[in-house]
């Protein structure tokens, strides 16, 4: 019997980790945003109440770039050095922290603000029993699991209003991706992806984000068709923290596993 301990986007809070049984699994999965992005995150949804007010944004200085990088890069370490202590750990991408695992983006930042900043990819990869996952099927404890990483599905520009070009491309160039990626994901025990299905479990209602987002879905298409195709027998994802839950597509069990949430599956 394999035990199978899916956790949901820890955020860096290592409190609700510290929390979950993980010395009860064979194995652990990590939904993606690992680290805490407070920083980041309320820069975001500030520059949007701007932008509907018709405001420029507020651009990173250097000191911000550093404070908002070492944030997620601090946070997101303590926890795989945390978890990977009890079991084997694998973790995707989430939309926190995208670029930090690209040593290439990271020397851009530190030349655009003059800036020294360490390696979230040297970093994780001397982390005793870590696997960083992305785009593959692993063979584990004789399970075949999917790890999709986060990526800008075109479904979502259209669901929320967004009409610039050049996001819409590149989210149309990530769709395609996404789409040629699952195209190999045959015959899964395991699904792990970081947004839910569109129209699962994906209703966006948190209270930091505008009030024109409320009751929409920010959940994948590509996802969705894919487990309507294919059938894994588990689906675990996050994202949309406030829509934690579990529900089925066909004989698929879907399970939004929210920030830090957790579930144990047993495998004969």
């Amino acid at each position: 019997m394999v035990k199978v301990l899916a956790i949901g986007d820890p955020h860096g809070d290592l409190k609700k980790i510290k929390k979950i049984p993980l010395f009860k699994s064979d194995l652990i999965l990590i939904t993606g945003d690992a680290g805490k992005a407070d920083f980041a995150r309320n820069r975001f949804f500030e520059n949007i109440k701007r932008k509907n007010k018709g405001l420029e944004k507020l651009d990173y200085t250097a000191k911000d770039n550093k404070t908002a990088y070492l944030e997620i890069f601090n946070s997101s370490i303590n926890v795989w050095k945390y978890t990977s202590k009890f079991a084997p750990t694998y973790s995707i991408l989430g939309n926190v922290g995208m670029d930090m695992v690209y040593d290439s983006k990271v020397k851009e930042d530190e030349k655009k603000y003059g800036l020294k900043l360490p390696s979230l990819r040297q970093k994780m990869n001397k982390i005793k029993n870590f696997y960083f996952v992305r785009n593959v099927i692993r063979n584990v404890g004789g399970l075949r699991i999917g790890f999709l990483e986060y990526f800008h599905d075109v479904c979502w520009y259209k669901e929320y209003g967004v009409k610039d070009k050049k996001e819409l491309d590149g989210a149309k160039k990530e769709t395609l991706k996404a789409k040629r990626i699952l195209k190999n994901f045959k015959n899964l025990d395991i699904l792990v992806c970081h947004q839910p299905p569109y129209g699962y479990l994906d209703k966006t209602n948190h209270p930091s984000a505008p009030k024109e987002w409320e009751g929409k879905h920010a959940g994948s298409k590509v996802i969705l068709d894919y487990i309507k195709k294919e059938q894994p027998k588990y689906v675990f994802c996050g994202h949309i923290h406030e829509s934690e839950g579990k529900t089925k597509i066909g004989k698929s069990q879907i399970y939004n596993l929210g920030v830090a949430g957790h579930t144990i599956v047993n495998f004969k």
